[in-house]
């Protein structure tokens, strides 16, 4: 009998090691399945934040995708979500936070459809431009105040067709004429311009090192066409030359 106890004696030991072994194992895994900390954020900022995502996003929102997006628990995301529908329910609101499909979303009211549809038909077509068009409004853009007989220098071709569209889109106007024999009429951009192309000025045009630079990111080198070194469309070349 006393052999066998001693050789228990001598077994035991051996197994603590590999018990503390594979406790830093256990731990490591622990810590790497750990949720992040908790942003901290008021009530207000919460709220607002929640608003904002809500609003740019097309599908619906799950409250528990929100609260593990931004940091938050649960409990306080449910609630800032509860205030915000209340909120958006108010009769002085037009929208309103629904939830839907098990998520929130921001929609127009029921009550003002008919309304907005009508308002929706009567507002002005989209601005659809040829690609003539674009061609000879870059011209202008860059070059202006310009002439019909520099802009035909510049793309090779005849633009009086387009002109007359640009002029009849207020895109583009005149400018006076230029003290040249025959004294054509200049050409220059308008506020619609800006308006429609979303500029303060038109200094805010993107320069030709910037027309290479989403060149560069739209293709690779290896995808870039033989002999297309310069620039490559009536923009660049109109404003190369300028």
């Amino acid at each position: 009998m006393e052999p066998e106890e001693i050789k228990q004696e001598e077994t035991q030991p051996a197994a603590a090691p590999l018990e503390e072994a594979a406790q830093p194992e256990s731990e490591v895994i622990a810590e790497a399945e750990a949720p992040p900390a908790p942003v901290e954020l008021g009530e207000v900022e919460l709220k607002a934040i929640l608003e904002a995502v809500i609003y740019i996003t097309e599908e619906p929102l799950e409250a528990k995708q929100l609260a593990q997006a931004l940091g938050q628990a649960q409990e306080r995301v449910d609630a800032a979500l509860e205030q915000l529908v209340n909120d958006y329910n108010a009769a002085e609101r037009g929208l309103q936070i629904r939830e839907i499909a098990g998520g929130f979303k921001m929609a127009t009211k029921p009550e003002h459809h008919e309304a907005v549809r009508q308002f929706v038909k009567n507002l002005k077509p989209p601005l659809k431009l040829t690609g003539a068009a674009l061609e000879t409004l870059a011209v202008v853009a860059y070059k202006q105040p310009i002439t019909a007989p520099e802009i035909l220098e510049i793309r090779g071709v005849q633009g009086g067709g387009v002109l007359k569209t640009l002029l009849d889109r207020k895109l583009i106007t005149t400018a006076g004429r230029k003290n040249v024999i025959g004294k054509p009429i200049l050409y220059k951009t308008t506020k619609e311009f800006l308006v429609k192309f979303g500029l303060k000025s038109v200094a805010e045009l993107p320069t030709l090192k910037e027309f290479e630079e989403l060149r560069r990111l739209a293709f690779s080198e290896d995808e870039v066409p033989e002999g297309t070194e310069g620039p490559s469309t009536p923009e660049e070349a109109a404003a190369a030359e300028a």
